[in-house]
């Protein structure tokens, strides 16, 4: 019952956000701020349910401590890049502009309760968590914070390398491929997928904590089949054109390996 109760208090939590963030949007003309609500609505989760969860108090404080960290870094990494271009959308949303057309509003509500469903779905592992009141942590969960701890410093890592890259005129219009982008070309989304292991690995000495391995499931199929490397890939074919082509033919497209060729 009171995994219910809390899950309810988060789906409200986050349909809430995501309706304020959509009313923003709108008058902003900028639909793609909704991954900073999107990564902001973890932490924000987390806190909640440190508060209202009846589970070990250590444990909560580990959960919490990681998704804040992970949270917050990622949302305030999106929203520096979206405050940089902020009259610029990003190339997806602009790409389901298109597709929706007249009805874009209409749309991009449904699409922002969607991304709310999402949230609430992937904070199962957080919700096994802080309702395990067992005093004392596991050995899985030691290792699932290990290897948490290494996904969140190679996430870090790429997005700096990015972000440094972005920041140097001379390589406008360039593909970035220093540093981790030139083993992976999205190491990104490799280390976010690996953060997900981390929570699962974490979650599993916890009562329906198995449900937190149906979360790193979903969220490595989306970014492998459906919003991560289909879209960007896409975006970066349109405006990189034949260099992007050439980065294709050396670089693996997931997982961290080294160089074709070298």
């Amino acid at each position: 019952m009171e995994l219910l109760i809390n899950a309810g208090w988060v789906t409200l939590l986050c349909c809430v956000t995501m309706f304020i963030t959509w009313l923003i949007a709108m008058k902003l003309d900028n639909y793609s701020i909704v991954d900073v609500t999107w990564s902001y609505n973890f932490p924000l989760s987390a806190l909640l349910l440190y508060i209202i969860s009846d589970g070990w108090g250590p444990r909560k404080l580990l959960i919490t401590l990681c998704v804040c960290a992970w949270g917050i870094r990622l949302g305030t990494h999106l929203l520096v890049r979206i405050l940089g271009h902020l009259h610029q959308e990003d190339g997806r949303y602009q790409e389901l502009r298109k597709r929706y057309g007249k009805k874009l509003k209409g749309e991009f509500l449904s699409f922002y309760g969607m991304q709310a469903a999402s949230n609430v779905f992937l904070v199962l592992p957080f919700l096994a968590m802080t309702a395990n009141n067992t005093p004392e942590f596991s050995v899985v969960e030691y290792a699932g914070a290990a290897f948490w701890f290494l996904a969140f410093l190679g996430e870090t890592v790429a997005d700096r390398q990015l972000a440094s890259f972005k920041k140097d005129p001379k390589n406008k219009g360039k593909v970035c491929n220093v540093g981790l982008w030139s083993w992976s070309r999205h190491p990104n989304y490799f280390f976010e997928s690996m953060i997900w292991v981390g929570y699962a690995l974490m979650a599993a000495a916890s009562p329906y904590g198995w449900l937190a391995w149906l979360c790193a499931g979903s969220i490595l199929f989306l970014l492998l089949k459906v919003t991560g490397v289909p879209m960007s890939e896409e975006q970066s074919l349109r405006s990189r054109g034949d260099a992007y082509r050439a980065y294709q033919k050396t670089t693996s497209k997931f997982i961290p390996l080294p160089p074709k060729g070298n």
